[in-house]
């Protein structure tokens, strides 16, 4: 057995074993933390309410469980039980050698991927969502979104997917740089036209109607000194009852997008620290420093997969005999994740310091305690665990804990 198999074997191993073991810690912390609330949210959610957010976290849990098994077994099965060979001799008998071999082989193995993954995604919007009252998409709206889903990425997807694989066959030994531009032209191409092309597909989009919300917003965007394309609502109960706000877009797109779900819960002065705390992304940066490592992360990979794709212990090692720019792309794609994942903190670590720092923004700029009423109402309403396990928050959660969150808040300056 090639060195690299058992190389490959081994991470698998250690990363399918790692996430089954954090799933069983997060399970038993939230068990054994079902019948106490938190003593900082005693006063404002229920024991009833807490239960409800244990056994929905649970289920999730649960279910992950299963999502773990699955990307293993498919991944097992495309590499070393021979799945991708096979697809790629059987699109090469039928379109033989060239750019499109490369676009039906990456997009079979991602097509096969997502129907085999499709009834865990039915069965937790149609059973675990409905089961604790979140869900309100009917299936007819779930295939709605399925088909637009669809049609939009194979016309976004497949003329990257094309361009992609023309740049490393005729680019040379430099392909790596010239894809990386063309990746990160394409993900700025879709920050920009989201917010008015791609989001009004799936949702609709009013202006805020509420004047005296509006007004105080303005103020608050003036006061941090945001621009934005306008204030808008989204139709979010069309698909489930749990809330949010976002900004989205870049440059002059930018647009400040509320559920309406949040709309209905929340007072003025919660809405108004919520935003502030979203305000608090841009006025630190967190946007443009994600993109920005993102872009590192990419031009890394893609010099990586340039080493790689001239090695034949790549392909023969994760059980493909065709080597080509199409089958060292789906592999690096494939298996990539695998050696990874142990990584995970420090990207969520990075994530969740972006989330204090919007908050402390927050505090400065509107309500602290406010911003506490809002995340308290928030975790109830989306039944969010107010006891996650410590190490499972650590690998997974890109915010912080609610019991850290809320202790960093009271802990401002001014909130005394």
């Amino acid at each position: 057995m090639p060195v690299f198999t058992l190389f490959f074997i081994l991470a698998l191993l250690i990363t399918t074993a790692t996430r089954l073991w954090l799933s069983q810690r997060h399970l038993q912390h939230i068990r054994l933390n079902r019948d106490t609330v938190p003593p900082d949210f005693s006063d404002r959610i229920s024991l009833e309410s807490h239960r409800k957010a244990a056994d929905y976290s649970s289920s999730k849990t649960r279910l992950n469980i299963f999502h773990s098994l699955l990307d293993a077994v498919l991944l097992l099965a495309f590499t070393l039980g021979g799945g991708i060979q096979m697809l790629a001799d059987c699109w090469q008998g039928i379109l033989g050698d060239g750019l499109w071999r490369g676009v039906a082989l990456i997009s079979s193995v991602l097509v096969i991927s997502s129907l085999l993954e499709m009834p865990l995604s039915l069965y937790r919007t149609f059973v675990i969502d409905a089961r604790f009252g979140f869900n309100k998409m009917t299936l007819r709206v779930f295939l709605a979104d399925l088909s637009k889903q669809t049609l939009l990425l194979s016309a976004l997807g497949i003329p990257l997917l094309l361009g992609v694989l023309w740049l490393m066959a005729r680019m040379g030994e430099y392909w790596w740089f010239y894809v990386w531009l063309a990746w990160m032209g394409f993900n700025l191409l879709l920050l920009t036209i989201y917010p008015t092309i791609i989001a009004p597909l799936f949702n609709k989009f009013t202006p805020l109607e509420d004047q005296a919300l509006a007004s105080r917003i303005e103020a608050l965007l003036k006061k941090c000194g945001f621009k934005s394309q306008g204030l808008f609502v989204m139709d979010g109960s069309k698909r489930s009852s749990q809330g949010n706000a976002y900004f989205s877009g870049l440059g002059a797109s930018k647009r400040i997008v509320f559920f309406d779900t949040l709309l209905a819960r929340l007072n003025h002065d919660e809405i108004e620290a919520v935003l502030a705390h979203e305000l608090g992304h841009f006025k630190h940066r967190h946007v443009i420093k994600r993109i920005f490592s993102m872009f590192i992360l990419s031009l890394a990979a893609l010099y990586l997969l340039g080493w790689l794709m001239p090695q034949t212990w790549f392909y023969y090692g994760l059980g493909v005999t065709t080597q080509g720019t199409d089958t060292a792309l789906l592999l690096f794609m494939l298996a990539s994740p695998v050696f990874t994942f142990l990584f995970h903190p420090i990207t969520s670590l990075y994530s969740r310091k972006h989330e204090f720092e919007a908050d402390r923004y927050a505090a400065e700029n509107a309500s602290s305690e406010a911003l506490i009423q809002a995340l308290v109402k928030l975790y109830n309403d989306n039944a969010a665990t107010l006891t996650p396990d410590p190490l499972h928050s650590i690998f997974y959660d890109s915010h912080p804990a609610a019991v850290q969150r809320v202790a960093h808040l009271r802990s401002l300056p001014g909130n005394d």
